[in-house]
């Protein structure tokens, strides 16, 4: 970045005299090179520097605190956009019009006290027009609580926060399911996930690809057994620094991606992370404990930092459409339909899945329209096991018609077990509800799970096994399939001399096991066929009830 003196370098000796006018310095020169030498001296001074940061306005301060708190440099576009334009003009109609003393903008004002300078960086994208502050004089702009310590938005009022939702761990609960689902290779709709409060329901493709960058699926979307059962056996807080960490650290994880209302379409890309770290940032100095206005947070950062995932200031090169009415969502006016819904989302989604962020509605039911930092939000933040998380020493349920029903406090690799053996019956009262059938085990065997194993699992983790489910399985595993009901079709006749006529037919392949002289079983897809028979032998038949 610029010093001081590259950056007056780029002027003339009368732009270096009106910034030691407004700085309060005398200051006499001949030429450029001789007065940036006079003049850099006298403006890297400590009081100086003060005395000149006591006399800006309330704005000034915070543009200077917004670029202090971004490394010292924002992009041209959003500067510009936030804190006013700096009008182009020769050094004539400068000293004849004296715009210093009469500034357009924030902008303008400490443009002419060299406070704020402008030029092209490298950046991810090539080149790129900035306004920074020269590198030297950084140092003495001290980033106390006057730059640093802004809040985005306000405190939220008692109806705001009237009725509070605490994050909770209940994201691991669904890795378990969804990890023992994908084992098993069940579609997504058959896949059951807690509820979550707001208009962004947790999902299984956002799942599936947290999981993914969680290192416990491959590139196939199944899961790794060393990984899923490390993941599986760790405390309940382990498990969750785990998640949340990978949320936090992923390049790849793209939240915008996942916002319900918006397709995108063609080559375009952006930094998931940075947008990320971006909200994250912007929620540091809020007082901890305090309910906060996620609307006026949303506002806030409109107002101030609104390219906080697109550094170019480009809002036309993304081909992004909304999902209902078809029209681009193209230009700065789209805003908060694309940032502001992804900054939404953020808040009452991935934050509160992940045990971050708490949120608070006016009543039960409505959209949460408040966030604060969660018990286990320091912890988490910073990579460490929050405490206080429940114990996993539940005891499964077992009925003797071969429901098992596990609470969520039952250990997630015990569950993740039972899942492989069982059909699923989804989540009801808050338990997850299983059921052991001749189907499920003869799955489960073919994947190479043994009847024993669950006998092993239910007699170690349930209070109480019934001997009747107990005797089903191990007939099962000596016998296989003991008892089966099918749904059949039956043709009664109206002699057994019928029946044998049918028989000697071209259509006795059609029929199966008899029930009797007069009633015999018809294969599936045959009724039409075993009637054209009986036709042509001389005998109306019809279908009744969807029998024959």
């Amino acid at each position: 970045m610029p010093d001081l003196a590259q950056s007056l370098g780029t002027y003339d000796l009368g732009y270096l005299q009106i910034v030691a006018e407004l700085w309060g310095i005398e200051f006499k020169a001949a030429e450029l090179s001789q007065g940036i030498d006079k003049l850099i001296p006298l403006m890297l001074d400590q009081q100086l520097v003060d005395e000149l940061i006591e006399t800006l306005p309330d704005e000034a301060r915070t543009t200077v605190a917004d670029l202090i708190r971004n490394g010292g440099r924002l992009p041209w576009a959003f500067f510009t956009r936030a804190y006013g334009e700096i009008r182009e003009m020769g050094s004539g109609r400068r000293d004849r019009d004296r715009p210093y003393l009469n500034p357009v903008s924030t902008a303008e004002f400490l443009f002419y006290r060299a406070l704020v300078g402008r030029a092209f960086f490298d950046s991810p994208r090539g080149p790129e027009e900035f306004a920074y502050i020269p590198q030297d004089l950084i140092p003495f702009l001290k980033a106390d609580e006057d730059f640093a310590g802004q809040e985005f938005g306000r405190e939220a009022s008692p109806g705001e926060k009237a009725y509070q939702i605490p994050a909770t761990d209940r994201i691991l609960d669904d890795t378990c399911t969804v990890l023992a689902a994908l084992r098993l290779e069940l579609p997504e709709q058959q896949i059951p996930l807690n509820d979550y409060p707001g208009r962004f329901p947790l999902t299984i493709p956002y799942m599936k690809m947290l999981l993914s960058e969680s290192g416990l699926l491959d590139k196939q979307e199944k899961p790794l057994a060393e990984p899923v059962r490390f993941l599986l056996e760790a405390g309940r807080g382990a498990a969750l620094a785990q998640l949340a960490m990978n949320w936090l650290g992923s390049i790849k994880l793209n939240d915008l991606a996942f916002l319900p209302h918006i397709l995108f379409e063609g080559e375009w890309s952006n930094d998931p992370l940075r947008a990320r770290e971006s909200i994250l940032q912007f929620m540091a100095n809020i007082p901890k404990g305090k309910w906060w206005n996620i609307a006026s947070f949303v506002t806030a950062i409109y107002q101030q930092y609104p390219d906080f995932q697109r550094p170019a200031g480009d809002y036309d090169s993304w081909f992004i459409r909304h999902a209902e009415h078809g029209e681009y969502l193209r230009g700065f006016e789209n805003w908060d339909q694309i940032e502001g819904e992804l900054i939404r989302f953020v808040v009452s989604g991935p934050l509160h899945w992940l045990g971050i962020l708490d949120l608070a509605a006016p009543r039960e039911g409505n959209l949460p329209t408040a966030f604060r930092f969660s018990r286990w939000a320091e912890a988490l933040l910073q990579g460490q096991v929050p405490e206080n998380l429940p114990r996993e020493d539940h005891k499964i349920s077992v009925h003797s018609d071969g429901r098992v029903i596990v609470s969520p406090r039952v250990p997630r690799s015990v569950r993740y077990q039972l899942a492989r053996f069982s059909e699923w019956d989804g989540i009801k009262r808050e338990t997850y509800q299983y059921h052991l059938t001749p189907s499920s085990l003869s799955r489960a065997s073919i994947s190479g799970l043994h009847t024993d194993h669950l006998l092993s699992l239910l007699r170690k983790y349930a209070d109480h096994v019934p001997p009747s489910l107990v005797k089903a399985l191990v007939h099962w595993q000596e016998h296989g399939r003991q008892a089966r009901m099918e749904q059949v079709y039956i043709l009664r006749l109206g002699s057994p001399d019928i029946l044998q006529e049918l028989r000697a037919s071209r259509a006795a392949r059609f029929l199966g096991d008899p029930l009797g002289p007069t009633t015999v079983i018809v294969k599936p897809g045959a009724r039409e066929k075993v009637l054209a028979a009986l036709a042509e032998l001389g005998y109306l038949g019809e279908i009744v009830d969807g029998q024959i």
